[in-house]
């Protein structure tokens, strides 16, 4: 995950998307957003600092015209599945999980959410062109095609530690 991003949620906690640091920046100084929790990151300037926002809201609604589902991206099974490998169960960074076909692309398995999960290299290798059963290898849940709502939670656990209920009994 970028520590240069910013989650923005629509005036009414609805989550909207991502932005570079400094666009939310501007943003909080042009008195658009206002600030939901602050990240650790200090920016100086020659007369002040600021501390960079993890997580603005925007004080005007807007009006969603974008699809109402998590796009599928090898970055979204890695957060969906917690960069933990869903065969062995030990947590990795980013660029050590690869994304692993449970059905096989070879034998026509696809690339949806509840075909492919997050894997480390030994575990993928291990398992090869085969079935977790054909591998002798269990799964240790099984996938799915997270919500919206369910997506954010995941990501803001991970993130910033912040469970979104939480968040929102602020």
């Amino acid at each position: 995950m970028s520590m240069d991003s910013v989650i923005v949620l629509n005036a009414t906690y609805e989550f909207l998307g991502l932005i570079p640091w400094k666009r939310a920046m501007v943003l909080l100084f042009s008195g658009k957003v206002e600030v939901v929790k602050e990240s650790e990151r200090v920016v100086n300037t020659v007369s002040d600092s600021f501390r960079v926002p993890a997580i603005v809201r925007l004080l005007k609604f807007i009006r969603q015209i974008y699809r109402r589902e998590v796009p599928f991206s090898r970055r979204n099974i890695l957060v969906r599945d917690g960069y933990v490998c869903q065969y062995c169960g030990r947590e990795f960074s980013s660029c050590d999980l690869t994304v692993d076909h449970i059905i096989p692309r070879a034998r026509d398995g696809t690339n949806e959410w509840n075909n492919v999960v997050a894997s480390c290299r030994g575990c993928n290798m291990r398992k090869g062109d085969q079935t977790p059963r054909e591998a002798g290898m269990r799964l240790l849940r099984r996938p799915f095609k997270p919500t919206i709502a369910e997506f954010f939670t995941l990501y803001l656990k991970r993130k910033f530690g912040v469970d979104l209920a939480e968040l929102l009994s602020l």
